[in-house]
Formats: C-alpha cells, sequence, structure tokens
C-alpha cells in the first residue's frame, strides 16, 4: 500500500481511465506523488489556487515501471519522453538523435500498470532538448536531472491500477505560497544548470553526435544507470 497525492485545480474523487491528456510524459495516464509538497506546487498556477487530493493505492500484484531502479539510463526516460511529449526537432542533429534514441533506447512501458520516473517540467524538457541538439554532455544531462529537486511521477497506466486507488481527502492549496515556491525550485536548477560549462567541448564526453557516429547502444557500459 501506498500513499499518493495529486496535484489539481479541482478535487478528483475517483480518476477515471482514459480520462488524462494524451501528450503528458508517460502518454495518458492518472500522474501523482509520494510527497505532498510537490503536489501543493503542482496544484496551483500563477493566478489560481488548487487542491491536493490524497489517495492510497494497492499496488501488490501490480506491473511496476522502475526508472530509477538501476535497469534504466536517462535515455530510456527519453526515449519514452520523445514518444509523448511535443520536441521542436527542426535541426537535423535533433532529427537523427530523436529517431536513433527511440530506436536504441525504447522502454516497453505500455505494457506497465505503473511507471516511476522523472517529471519533466519545462526545465527538464529544456535540458533534454540541449541534449538532443549536441549542446550537452550525457554526464551533463544527467546531472542537470538531480536539480533543484525537481521531483518525480508516479504514473497510473492501465485500468488495473485505476481500480487500486482510493480516494481518502484533499486539501485547499494557496496559490499565494504554494506558485512561488514552484517558480524558486525551477529557478534554482536553471540556475544551477547554466553555471556549467555547456559552450566548449570536453573531449571523451558522449555527446549526441558521437551516440550517431559510434552507433552507441543502450547497454553501452559508458551509460550510467539511474539509482535516486
Amino acid at each position: 500500500m501506498i500513499t499518493l497525492f495529486h496535484g489539481s485545480e479541482k478535487i478528483i474523487e475517483k480518476p477515471f481511465y482514459g480520462g488524462s491528456k494524451p501528450y503528458n510524459d508517460y502518454g495518458s495516464g492518472f500522474y501523482c506523488t509520494e510527497n505532498a509538497d510537490l503536489a501543493r506546487e503542482w496544484s496551483v498556477d500563477s493566478n489560481r489556487d488548487g487542491f491536493v487530493n490524497h489517495y492510497i493505492c494497492e499496488e501488490d500484484g501490480l506491473t511496476v515501471l522502475r526508472l530509477n531502479d538501476g535497469s534504466y539510463s536517462i535515455l530510456n526516460w527519453l526515449s519514452i519522453l520523445l514518444e509523448n511529449r511535443k520536441f521542436q526537432t527542426t535541426a537535423r542533429l535533433a532529427r537523427e538523435a530523436k529517431r536513433y534514441i527511440l530506436t536504441e533506447f525504447s522502454v516497453p512501458y505500455k505494457e506497465a500498470d505503473m511507471i516511476v520516473g522523472y517529471r519533466a517540467d519545462d526545465s527538464y524538457f529544456a535540458f533534454a532538448n540541449d541534449f538532443l541538439n549536441g549542446t550537452i554532455t550525457l554526464s551533463q544531462l544527467e546531472e542537470a536531472m538531480f536539480l533543484g529537486k525537481l521531483g518525480e511521477h508516479i504514473v497510473l497506466k492501465s485500468e488495473e491500477s485505476y481500480r487500486r486507488i482510493h480516494f481518502i481527502d484533499y486539501e485547499p492549496t494557496d496559490a499565494g505560497i504554494w506558485y512561488p515556491r514552484r517558480q524558486k525550485r525551477d529557478a534554482a536548477a536553471r540556475k544551477q544548470y547554466f553555471r556549467q560549462d555547456r559552450d566548449g567541448w570536453t573531449k571523451g564526453e558522449l555527446y549526441m553526435p558521437r551516440f550517431l557516429d559510434e552507433e552507441i547502444k543502450a547497454n553501452d557500459p559508458r551509460i550510467r544507470r539511474i539509482v535516486y
């Protein structure tokens, strides 16, 4: 049994399967977190208060894809993101990078009842774009994912997982308190990111063109697994 929180502009007592937008990080699903404060931040925007919905979920027997358990790399996460989110891949390098990552680092995520992994808010999205365009190295992308502690999703994907979630209660959230905290977290990540030397070329590092030239595969020992 796990405790989950979902930040929203409304109270959601009964999430329903198929009711979300298809262009979220991991496709259609119900996006939650185990961190109540992150849910409070995600529930508001600059001019609107929100709600944090509180649930419990019976995960025993569910197929859970944990992208952060050491079995996967940041590129596996990126392959899912590329399949679902809209990236501006106008440059030839970015187009080839997208094709290569989708081919070589894909994950059978659609078969999972539940997914645990990074949340690609605006900052994460920008970091991933820089990697696709050859601006930063793989190690810099990996480092960027931890900046500002921007959080992780727990996403319900299957009809069975929706049957396992049970509403407990909710609380209202004040945008005047929680939106500045959300902005501060994002700004901290961006500030640390831009301190990196993103203009120079680091010899021996894995830039996107090197993946294409050497046809680097998912089992390459130079690619680290995500553990956090």
